[in-house]
């Protein structure tokens, strides 16, 4: 039999939009993990296709969403009550002991008073009703204390009816959770991520089938520019390296981290020895791959070293708008890194104009094999490559979808209809990285995020 899988990845805790519930294959049994559509929690559903084969969907959020759940949230809104309440207590009992050692003072008061009316008997000089009446005035702020008393003695029964309403609500809580701890709880949780990203992992490459709604990440830069992570790096570096324009630049902006990418903070610069061409740049493996401004050659920068390893001219490749995309740019070369490797998309007289895909060495630039496509560049928006498959949009503008796919393991191409909404009117660069399985965008301005749905076909034992 045949298992078809269909991978969305969730790349951001903005990705966000699918509850928590695991089907498991073959079963109808069903285990839900903290149901909550706002935080992206992953999700497994299985169904029977008319022919047989079992469709699974696997959707995979970022790690840490276990600190982002809805149980989360209440757990925590219940902790600041108890907090609030443990507060107020605390407040009652200063002003109880205060009030209270004032109370005891004025029944030592009240019963020299008393004594002292006792032995008077019903006669008082002038003097005596004038010390009554100073020791009498004394007593006044007796009453505002007893107010306070009763105002404090409401608010000890609305504290209590909270108390028993917060025992119920964790009580509540505790039951669904099981008899986990919520320490030991999110440890399972987390584990459990652990181990669907490992299984998303090995599903392999699939078919690109569906692309997200868009995520903005931040507005910044001219309207041409491109911005991008290493395809290659471990899930713990996520630097992000930003280039701002189309040509003669050189400035290289690396920022430690996507959220200090965002704020605009914590970067280093680095100066390339020769200008870029276009927005079609690549970071593979610790190192920059551009086409070198009026030319056709490869230049491969490496960030460490802040040094050209290895330049190479692309044979025959079209360069200073001779082949650009419909937006021109000088986006006649266009470097892409899937789950294969590193690729280059340009085109050639000899190939009148239709895109060439070429197989390239990282190490020496090389090029290893090349496809030549059939589908005219000029008539292309941007291109991407997801699986040795490259996917092509019929526009830059706002109404593009991907239009095309070129099957580099098959030699082969089809015509596809996958919506892709271009939020900001004006695509300059559009790059998948197979370890996020993610599309990032430079959109008139805006650096952008966009997921992928990919089905899968995985053979499995039995199948003839």
């Amino acid at each position: 039999m045949a298992m078809v899988t269909n991978w969305m990845s969730q790349t951001l805790p903005s990705l966000v939009g699918l509850n928590g519930t695991v089907s498991r294959a073959g079963s109808s049994e069903k285990i839900t993990l903290f149901q909550s559509p706002e935080e992206g929690w992953q999700l497994y559903t299985s169904a029977q296709a008319p022919d047989g084969k079992c469709i699974c969907t696997a959707v995979i959020p970022a790690q840490s969403t276990c600190s982002r759940d809805g149980r989360s949230r209440e757990l925590r809104q219940l902790m600041e009550k108890v907090q609030n309440v443990s507060q107020s207590m605390e407040v009652l009992e200063l002003r109880t002991y205060r009030d209270l050692q004032y109370v005891r003072s004025m029944e030592t008061l009240m019963r020299s008073l008393d004594a002292r009316l006792r032995a008077a008997d019903g006669s008082l000089s002038a003097k005596s009703f004038q010390e009554l009446k100073d020791r009498m005035s004394e007593l006044l702020p007796l009453s505002s204390v007893l107010e306070q008393y009763k105002a404090d003695t409401r608010t000890i029964v609305r504290l209590r009816e909270e108390v028993r309403n917060l025992s119920s609500s964790l009580a509540a809580i505790q039951e669904e959770m099981g008899a986990y701890g919520y320490e030991d709880l999110q440890q399972r949780v987390m584990a459990l991520e652990a181990r669907l990203h490992a299984c998303a992992q090995k599903l392999g490459c699939g078919k690109l089938t569906g692309v997200s709604n868009p995520i903005t990440i931040r507005a910044m830069g001219s309207r041409f520019g491109s911005w991008m992570t290493d395809t290659m790096a471990p899930s713990a570096d996520s630097r992000v390296w930003y280039m701002d324009g189309y040509y003669k630049g050189r400035r290289v902006l690396e920022f430690r981290t996507l959220g200090d990418f965002i704020k605009g903070q914590n970067f280093i610069q680095h100066l390339l020895p020769q200008p870029w061409a276009g927005t079609g740049h690549v970071v593979y493996n610790g190192s920059l791959f551009y086409n070198k401004y009026q030319s056709n050659v490869v230049v491969k920068y490496h960030f460490r070293s802040r040094s050209v390893l290895v330049q190479r001219s692309l044979p025959g490749a079209g360069y200073n708008n001779t082949f650009p995309y419909s937006w021109g740019g000088f986006s006649d070369m266009d470097f892409m890194v899937d789950e294969s490797g590193l690729w280059a998309v340009y085109t050639t007289n000899q190939n009148a104009g239709n895109i060439v895909v070429s197989r390239l060495d990282p190490h020496t630039l090389e090029v290893v094999r090349s496809w030549d496509t059939g589908y005219p560049k000029r008539s292309a928006g941007e291109a991407f490559m997801i699986c040795g498959v490259l996917y092509v949009t019929n526009s830059h503008l706002a109404g593009a979808k991907v239009y095309f796919a070129y099957f580099t393991n098959t030699s082969s191409y089809e015509y596809t209809d996958v919506p892709f909404h271009n939020q900001y009117s004006h695509i300059s660069m559009l790059d998948y990285n197979p370890r996020e399985r993610a599309l990032y965008t430079w959109n008139n301005g805006h650096q952008v995020l966009y997921n992928v749905t990919l089905f899968h076909v995985i053979s499995t034992a039995g199948d003839p």
